[in-house]
Formats: C-alpha cells, structure tokens, sequence
C-alpha cells in the first residue's frame, strides 16, 4: 500500500498538534512547519483542507495558529482518509467477465477488513507511538 505525501504529511501534523493539544493552546504555521520538516507553503494549503474537513480550528491573528478541532482519541485515521485522500478508501470494481462477482466480493471484503482496521486507530495513538514502532492490527 503506497500513501501519498499528502497523507503522510497531514498525519504528522495531525500527530504534532495532538502532541501539542492542551486547552486552548494554538500552534503557530511557523513551528509546525519547522517540526515536522513539511513546507510552509504547502502546509498552508493542507490545514486548510484539515480545517474545511473538521479535523483542526484555526485563530487569526498575532497569537493565531491551529489545533485539533476535537480530542485526538475521538479522530480515527479513517477520518483522516476521508478527507485527505477520499479515493483511497472507495470501492470500485466492475462486474464484467465470470470471475467479476467473486473479485468484487473479495474486494468488498477487503475494504471491509481496511476501514474496520482504519477506525480502530487514532491520532492519539498516533501521537503517542513516537518512540515505539510497533503497532497491534
């Protein structure tokens, strides 16, 4: 399975700023991008993608910056998926030829088994896995 760049990134921001959620605290564009070594530009543009999906809030001004939008327990990385890269989760097979219904049926089946795995991930998990890469499936 090949993730996207875009995926990759907002996952690491997503992590950072779970890191960083206490209260009302806000972090700035600036340290983000420093942090997690993702270009300012293109972070800009990918928050904004957060903020328009419900994953991060965003303040304006001299103290502005961005945080999670909601507890990270309560953010699954197919959430994540749904708004960054919607076409990876959709299913679609054709039917054609005499082995199309048992393909389809398999792929359901997978995707079944994918997103059951995805909701049972969080970005606080996430967040907290930093050191450990070992993960339970």
């Amino acid at each position: 399975m090949k993730a996207s760049l875009k995926l990759e990134y907002s996952l690491r921001v997503l992590a950072q700023l779970a890191r960083r959620n206490k209260g009302n605290t806000v972090t700035r564009i600036e340290e983000l991008a420093k942090l997690e070594a993702i270009p300012q530009n293109y972070l800009v543009q990918l928050l904004n993608e957060l903020r328009e999906g419900g994953l991060v809030d965003s303040r304006r001004g001299k103290t502005g910056g961005y945080r999670l939008a909601r507890n990270a327990e309560d953010i699954s990385i197919k959430q994540v998926l749904e708004v960054v890269e919607p076409d990876l989760i959709s299913t679609k097979i054709t039917l054609k030829g005499n082995s199309g219904p048992q393909v389809a049926n398999l792929w359901r089946e997978l995707s079944k088994r994918f997103e059951k795995s995805m909701n049972g991930f969080t970005v606080a998990q996430l967040a907290q896995s930093e050191a450990s890469g070992d993960w339970e499936i």
